[in-house]
Order: C-alpha cells, then structure tokens, then sequence
C-alpha cells in the first residue's frame, strides 16, 4: 500500500488527494473483492491520470467516481473511459445558458418563488442543470451562470 501511495505521489505530488481516493475508493472495492493492493487492477499511472483529469476540469469530481468504477472493472485507461463514455466536463458557457435557461422556462412558479425570496430553490436549480447535463456540466460555472440568469427578469 505504501508503495503505491508514494508512486502516486511521485506522479501526482497532492499527498492528501492521493490518500482520499486510496482511503475510500480503492479500499473500497479492494475490500469488496476481498483484494490485495498488488492485485488492483488500477495503476497508479491510472489513478493519476484520472486526478490529473479532474485537476485540470476535463472531469468532475462526480464524474471521476464513475471513471474509477469503469477503471477497477475493466483496468482501462481514465482517458479512454472518458472519451468512449462521452463524460467530458462541459465548460462551454454558451451551451450551459442554454440549459439554464431551458431549466428557467420549464419552472416558472418556482423562478416566480426564488425571486421572490425562497432562495433554498437555487440548489433545485442547480440540481435540474446537472440532471439535463447529466452530471457533466461545470458546477462552478452553473452556479454562476445560474445566479446571473435568476436575479434578471426574464
């Protein structure tokens, strides 16, 4: 295990990240299978990779536990998984207004609420984005985008 943990360090130097994702995922479905860490079908080359995806916005968190899961089944590569699965984060702006602003047109009674101060339904927004995106949207991006479209008055 040590071994691991610190190869995975050598390629991608965020101790506390690299530990998050061996504490709970890997040891997860190691547990599960009833595994040893040198029978895991996941390299550190791969768990990097997939960190370095997240890292860099290519994929969301929630995304990777998904890519994780395809990765410990079938031992492939993060960035064949994603391109193959079609799970690129969407970081155009353009094509998340559009759902925005789908999302605004399909509810109007509770836009008609948020505005008028029950601003608990900001988070039914956000989560009415992710569903049509399927969780692949930024989420940083959503809520802004959705905080700009919510406080106009259309």
């Amino acid at each position: 295990m040590a071994n691991y943990y610190e190869e995975c360090i050598r390629l991608f130097p965020e101790p506390k990240t690299v530990s998050n994702w061996m504490m709970g995922e890997l040891l997860r479905e190691l547990k599960r299978d009833e595994r040893e860490i040198d029978q895991c079908p996941i390299t550190p080359q791969h768990l990097t990779e997939m960190l370095k995806m997240i890292q860099e916005g290519t994929i969301s968190g929630k995304i990777a536990k998904d890519v994780f899961e395809e990765m410990y089944r079938t031992g492939e590569r993060p960035d064949k998984i994603v391109r193959e699965k079609g799970w690129i984060q969407i970081l155009d702006g353009t094509e998340i207004e559009g759902v925005i602003q789908r999302v605004i047109e399909n509810h109007p009674k509770q836009v008609e609420d948020y505005r008028k101060g029950k601003e608990r339904l900001f988070g039914f927004f956000v989560g009415e984005v992710m569903k049509e995106t399927k969780g692949k949207a930024n989420p940083k991006l959503v809520n802004e985008l959705l905080k700009k479209r919510l406080k106009g008055d259309s």
